[in-house]
């Protein structure tokens, strides 16, 4: 059923918060820092994948992100919703089908046989594509996967995550520069808001997870591997 009421954005983006605490998606460990895949150490991880698990949180976030996209780019806005491999996957079908949109998915690169294809599922020229993915840090791969959607001849000036990290300024312009607009539910900052009105975790690693979401860079030059 295509969602239509929903709460504000910044309730929306406390309970996401609050959820993604609940099923233990988050995690701060300021004294021994998580290696990202850029090999820089960071004290905040989150893994929206476990989601998938939790029927009636996946379920709510879902609704939360289609209401989301239809607030905010409108209700008549798209004909095709695709995921970007592999984590994008489960939440586009999800999505499409609250939309009544048809589903596909992008591959990170080109499978090497057959057709050789990056897009899955049947994608046309001229449609307009929203691309749902689990999150986004500063946008980057985002471009690879919105670049292989218009070589198809579709169209694609959208991207909605559950997760998007807010700490990193040129993310937004980056994606803006490339012709695409980024929605999300909830951000680093909803997390620590949330954390904090909980007690999910003691003082002294909030104070440092703070610490690093206000310089992130600054952060992780001051602590990655010489």
């Amino acid at each position: 059923m295509i969602p239509s009421t929903f709460p504000p954005k910044d309730e929306i983006a406390r309970l996401t918060a609050r959820a993604l605490l609940e099923i233990k998606a988050v995690h701060f460990n300021a004294e021994t820092p998580f290696t990202l895949a850029s090999g820089l150490p960071s004290p905040t991880y989150i893994d929206c994948r476990k989601l998938i698990s939790y029927p009636r949180i996946r379920s709510t976030l879902m609704d939360f992100l289609a209401v989301t996209v239809m607030r905010e780019a409108g209700f008549e806005a798209f004909d095709n919703i695709a995921g970007g491999e592999t984590a994008g996957i489960p939440f586009a079908a999800l999505v499409a089908e609250r939309l009544a949109l048809p589903m596909t998915y992008v591959r990170k690169k080109p499978k090497g046989y057959g057709r050789n294809a990056r897009i899955e599922g049947a994608m046309t020229e001229g449609q307009r594509v929203l691309l749902v993915e689990d999150l986004t840090t500063d946008g980057g791969s985002k471009l690879s996967f919105v670049d292989a959607i218009r070589e198809t001849g579709a169209s694609c000036g959208h991207t909605a995550v559950i997760f998007y990290y807010g700490i990193f300024a040129d993310t937004e312009a980056k994606l803006g520069a490339h012709g695409v607009k980024l929605h999300h539910l909830c951000t680093w900052w909803d997390v620590l808001a949330e954390a904090r009105a909980q007690g999910a975790f003691d003082a002294a690693t909030l104070a440092e997870v703070e610490n690093f979401l206000r310089a992130p860079r600054a952060w992780q030059d001051a602590r990655k591997p010489a």
